[in-house]
């Protein structure tokens, strides 16, 4: 529990960050499974938006700090990997 007034605040910063850094990571999960679900559908065309929607919002959540750089890049380099992989079984 705190005990002085700016431990009090630096808790509901806290709290607020929290929660926010919680909705970022859902949307990045919802993103990401997102895409993947669109590698079974053998359509192309999707699999290539649901990338690009999928870079854009692990790219937004690395930028607010949510998750790091590195760990965005390296999540979205294997999406585009799963992406031309399902790409060339189709040809």
């Amino acid at each position: 529990m705190a005990n002085t007034k700016s431990a009090e605040k630096r808790n509901r910063q806290a709290q607020k960050r929290r929660a926010r850094n919680v909705n970022v990571r859902t949307t990045v999960k919802d993103a990401v499974k997102n895409m993947r679900d669109t590698l079974t559908t053998k359509d192309t065309a999707k699999t290539g938006d649901a990338l690009k929607a999928a870079t854009r919002t692990l790219n937004k959540a690395a930028s607010k700090g949510v998750i790091h750089k590195r760990a965005a890049s390296r999540r979205i380099s294997r999406l585009a990997k799963a992406a031309n992989r399902a790409k060339a079984a189709a040809k």
